[in-house]
Order: C-alpha cells, then sequence, then structure tokens
C-alpha cells in the first residue's frame, strides 16, 4: 500500500486545458472517490495517475516515487475499468492469470493468487466459465479479481458501476466497500453518482472544469458546502436555493418574494446584500397555521417509505421530502417551514458559502 500525492497536476489537449492545478492528498489505506458532472475532468484525472495519459504539468507520486514518467506496468496500480475489459476468450481462472503470467511470476504462486482472490470474490464455481457465460455482476468481479491478484500499491476504478442495472449497483457497491476492508489497499475511486460517493467514500474531491471544489469526508460536504456548486452536486434531492436580500435588523433572516425565511444566529453577511439561501428537502416541514412560507403543488411522487412534493415559490422550483404520508393535490397551495439551524447561506456574487 502507499499514499498518493498530486501536487500542481495540469493536463492540456492541445489548447484546451481539461485539469487545472489540482493538488490532491490521499493517504495510505484511505478509500477515495473522485466525483463532479460528465466532463469535470475526473477520469483523466485517473487516468493520468494510472499513466495512461501523459501529465502536461505538476507532479504524481505514489509512495516515495514520482511517477510522471513511469509506464503503467511500473506504477504497482491496479485499474478496474468500466467496460470490464475482459479477454472473452479465456475462461475467468486465465482472466485473472493474466497480468501475473505475463510479468512470468511462478506457476505455484499464480494458482495460489488466483484461488484466493476467487474465492474472495465468490467466483470459485466459474473459474472454468467465460465471460459470455457470466452476469454483468459476475464479470464486474472477474475485473476486480484481475485486480487483487497483483497485490498492488493503488487500486483505481473507473466508474466500474455504470454499466450495471440499479438493483446490481447498490449489491455490487456494497462488495466492493467491502473488499476494501478486507484489503485495506489505497483506492481512488471515480464516479459521476453522489450517492455512490456518499456511501462508499472515507474522503469525498469534488471536481468542476478541471478543478478541486472542496475535499472532505462525506458529512462535512453534505453539512458544510463551501459553495453553491458543491451544495447542489452532494445531496439527493439536491438543495433548494432561493435567492434573497440578508435582513439584520432584529433577528436575521432572509427576504424574499416578501417571506422571512430563518438563518443560523451566527451567519455572517450585511444587512442587504444580495444571498442565496438553501435548505435540503428533508429539512422542510409543513408549516401549522400559516407558519413559514407558501408554495404551490407541481408533483407529488409518493414512495411508501418517503413523499416526495415538487412545489413552486415565485418562479423558483422548491423540493419537500416528508417521511410521513401527505396527500397533496397539485394546484394545492402548502405552507413550509425551513429548520432554520439546517439552512446555508451564500454570496449571491460568488457562490461562496458566508
Amino acid at each position: 500500500m502507499a499514499e498518493v500525492t498530486i501536487r500542481q497536476l495540469r493536463k492540456s489537449f492541445g489548447s484546451v486545458e481539461v485539469i487545472r492545478g489540482v493538488d490532491i492528498d490521499i493517504p495510505d489505506g484511505e478509500f477515495v472517490v473522485l466525483v463532479g458532472p460528465s466532463g469535470c475532468g475526473k477520469s483523466t484525472l485517473l487516468r493520468m495517475i494510472a499513466g495512461l495519459e501523459d501529465v502536461t504539468g505538476g507532479t504524481i507520486r505514489i509512495g516515495e516515487r514520482v511517477v510522471n514518467n513511469l509506464p503503467p506496468a511500473e506504477r504497482d496500480i491496479a485499474m478496474v475499468f468500466q467496460n470490464y475489459a475482459l479477454y472473452p476468450h479465456k475462461t475467468v481462472a486465465a482472466n485473472l492469470a493474466f497480468s501475473l503470467k505475463v510479468r512470468k511470476t511462478d506457476r505455484a504462486i499464480v494458482k495460489e493468487r488466483v484461488d484466493k482472490a476467487a474465492e474472495t470474490l465468490g467466483l470459485t464455481p466459474y473459474l472454468h466459465r467465460y465471460p459470455r457465460q457470466l452476469s454483468g455482476g459476475q464479470r464486474q468481479r472477474v475485473a476486480m479479481g484481475r485486480a487483487i491478484v497483483r497485490n498492488p500499491q493503488v487500486f483505481l476504478f473507473d466508474e466500474p458501476l455504470s454499466n450495471l442495472d440499479a438493483k446490481l449497483r447498490i449489491q455490487m457497491r456494497t462488495e466492493i466497500k467491502e473488499l476494501y476492508q478486507r484489503l485495506g489497499t489505497t483506492t481512488v475511486f471515480v464516479t459521476h453518482d453522489q450517492i455512490e460517493a456518499m456511501t462508499m467514500a472515507d474522503k469525498i474531491v469534488v471536481m468542476e472544469d478541471g478543478l478541486v471544489e472542496q475535499v472532505g469526508t462525506p458529512l462535512e460536504l453534505f453539512d458544510e458546502p463551501k459553495n453553491v456548486f458543491v451544495a447542489t452536486f452532494i445531496g439527493s434531492p439536491a438543495m433548494n436555493l432561493i435567492h434573497g436580500t440578508l435582513r439584520r435588523e432584529g433577528a436575521a433572516c432572509v427576504e424574499a418574494n416578501g417571506h422571512r425565511f430563518p438563518v443560523g444566529a451566527d451567519c455572517a453577511g450585511e444587512e442587504g446584500q444580495p444571498v442565496v439561501y438553501g435548505v435540503r428537502p428533508e429539512h422542510l416541514d409543513i408549516g401549522e397555521d400559516g407558519d413559514g412560507f407558501p408554495a404551490r403543488v407541481s408533483v407529488v411522487e409518493p414512495t411508501g417509505s418517503e413523499t416526495l412534493v415538487f412545489l413552486r415559490f415565485g418562479e423558483t422550483e422548491v423540493v419537500a421530502l416528508f417521511r410521513d404520508r401527505y396527500f397533496f393535490k397539485p394546484g394545492e397551495t402548502v405552507h413550509l417551514r425551513p429548520r432554520g439551524d439546517q439552512t446555508h447561506l451564500f454570496d449571491a456574487a460568488t457562490g461562496v458559502r458566508l
């Protein structure tokens, strides 16, 4: 195992710079998820760590070595791809053993490692099958097993669950996390799915447009997003954002569309400052006797355990998530009351948290 240290990393394709000075510290044995929208540069960053993309500027260090100019085979990493990249004409056992045989590893060691990886991943009954005879989840396990047998210092995962159906994705992300907990190998995992990031990561790196927006534990990012982008990207459904004006006469609040919204007692900002008021859907309650702000119901989505309600407050769409069952009708007006101690405030001009 080894730590991964990235300093001022840059990557350009011609005149287009896709990674723009990234600094990341990944301690030995940590599970780090790179997350962000499509095109933010997260997969390019992973491929640079793997040695599949050249570095335009900056350094990548794995353990004590700067690996910028080392070929992938000499970086002591193992990568699991989105499309599994299995050899269709080879059995599961042969796929697992391939990288070891290329390195001319002793036959006894190859068998020992293949058998151990197969047992760990529940693949022992399928060692003599071919990839076409396996389900999507089983193919993904073979891809992971091929990485495990190499005993690398770092595991790299490039959106490995994106080709699976919803139920299998949940199962496989649990299996990957359990595998990590058993092996303890430094892991870098790329996904665009923030639910995967929240449920799997020790630490999340949120990226946008080739830059790191925020680094922290899942709950740090959820509870204290540094800017509007992180606030809306982390959390599902996304945080509600309402544009308004900060008022400090008496109890601090935000005024929007003639209504006042509570804020925490320690909020920053100046009187009359344009702000963005944030409140998560699960932190909205039904106001009693007209308490709260009025919103008109657009769509109600009951799921059994929860009720998701889409509403309009003036020109702003608001989403509320209730654990109790409500039977609102489209067009109905309800009053929503934000929990003042669980609200967020951002500068309207910069998007930065106040």
